[in-house]
């Protein structure tokens, strides 16, 4: 069961007066909401909010006013503007200003920062002792494959085979990831010098225990890392206390020596809706600056010194440290303005109306359909995501007879077909009319005019 009281399964005029009454209804203003659909893909990608035209226009016009003054001139400057973007956001991962930063992919954030800190490691050629055994780092078999397929190539590049180095923590279910098995993996081998996880796994929606992750992989000695994709913007984080109670004592360790996430990865074009292709960001804990990345790039030298244009890095004393091209302005703008709702909404209430209409998804599903439905996603709340993983043997043909009724949702072998209510734009009665959807779809067996799945985006 969910964290709700069980009772009768919710109507559509419940779902209508949760509505009316929703704290948080104002904002699906904000949004382009295509018409006639009900849009339940925001987790892979949000939907167009005005503030992020706003912003994005204001800096093509500085583009057209200034050109290159802008670097200076523009109000914020771009010359910082990484930076800027870094001190909006670090409220919403619980991160000093210093530690974060938008810059990059998501993929090649993951590439420099495991390649920076297999570097500190023993067993690496850069490492403090080459000439111990490598370092391994601790996955997990349900990850995104981009994750994997870089921490392999950091490992080929130092001479290192992937086969021996990456450590893959099995699923029991095939849906979920026991925090248990990362801390029996950790005591099973000594050599796991980096714990590298999802915050939330992108297929069934688990929100996995960033606390106590962090925890297990500092007692060992090792560095803990997350990769924040499926949760910044709707969930709730303090990467910097992680694993410490959540007390900061003003230093630079954090509540105690070894305390808090080591470094986190994220991308901005899902719940943060700044748009397709919309500039990542990272985090690095403050005890970490000063470690020379492993990608170096003029952007991430101090900008002090950066126009002095020595051959000779000198890299920032910040998280900053880690961009390594010229910030992208009209990739990045949009976060600006889009991150703007979110810190006016307040990620607290954000995080509340996730739960709330993953609840009412979930009670749905299995009160209205029917016995070859299941919910892949877990039910308390502090192991859900921002999504709900339904599960069923035709989910590809079932994705599709949605998608030609205006539900707009993906799919995930084998069988998964995600449905995502995201909260700023997301309305009760929009997931009841989803479940009313389905529920008509199968009673007409609808989905087997599509043909199975042969490939292709979803």
């Amino acid at each position: 069961m969910t964290d709700t009281d069980a009772g009768p399964a919710p109507s559509l005029a419940d779902a209508r007066e949760r509505d009316a009454a929703d704290p948080l209804r104002a904002y699906r203003d904000h949004f382009s909401v295509p018409e006639d659909e009900r849009y339940m893909d925001g987790n892979s990608l949000g939907l167009a909010p005005d503030t992020a035209l706003a912003t994005l226009d204001r800096v093509v016009d500085e583009w057209k006013r200034l050109a290159i003054r802008g670097w200076e001139a523009a109000d914020p400057d771009w010359f910082h503007y990484g930076e800027h973007l870094g001190d909006l956001l670090a409220p919403l991962v619980g991160a000093r200003e210093s530690e974060v930063v938008v810059a990059n992919s998501t993929t090649v954030n993951i590439h420099t920062l495991i390649g920076t800190f297999l570097d500190t490691l023993p067993g690496t050629p850069a490492g403090p002792d080459p000439t111990a055994d490598p370092p391994a780092v601790l996955v997990n078999d349900l990850d995104f494959p981009t994750d994997h397929y870089a921490v392999r190539a950091q490992f080929r590049q130092r001479g290192i085979d992937p086969d021996e180095g990456l450590v893959g923590v099995e699923s029991r279910d095939g849906r979920t990831i026991d925090e248990a098995d990362i801390e029996a993996a950790l005591r099973e081998r000594d050599d796991i010098g980096i714990v590298f996880m999802p915050s939330v796994l992108y297929r069934s929606g688990q929100l996995l225990d960033i606390d106590r992750i962090s925890a297990a992989a500092h007692e060992h000695g090792a560095l803990a890392g997350f990769d924040c994709a499926h949760s910044l913007g709707v969930v709730d984080h303090d990467l910097r206390n992680a694993g410490a109670g959540g007390v900061d004592d003003g230093t630079a360790d954090g509540a105690a020596l070894g305390t808090g996430a080591d470094f986190a990865v994220w991308c901005s074009y899902k719940y943060l809706n700044a748009g397709p292709g919309a500039t990542a960001g990272l985090y690095v804990h403050e005890r970490h600056h000063g470690t020379t990345p492993a990608l170096a790039g003029w952007w991430g030298n101090d900008k002090s010194t950066q126009f002095e244009m020595r051959h000779t890095y000198d890299q920032a004393d910040t998280a900053g440290a880690w961009q390594i091209g010229t910030v992208p302005m009209l990739s990045s703008a949009p976060i600006e303005g889009a991150t703007e709702l979110i810190r006016e909404a307040g990620i607290d209430a954000v995080r509340e109306k996730s739960l709330a209409l993953t609840d009412l998804l979930i009670d749905l599903v299995e009160d209205r359909l029917g016995d070859d439905f299941s919910v892949g996603t877990p039910r308390e709340h502090t192991r859900r995501g921002g999504h709900v993983a339904i599960e069923h043997p035709e989910g590809y043909r079932l994705s599709e007879a949605l998608r030609d009724r205006g539900v707009i949702v993906d799919f995930r072998p084998p069988n998964v077909v995600r449905v995502c209510p995201a909260p700023l734009y997301t309305r009760y009665e929009d997931v009841w009319r989803v479940v009313e959807t389905i529920e008509a779809i199968v009673e007409s067996d609808a989905h087997r005019e599509y043909e199975p799945r042969d490939g292709g985006v979803t």
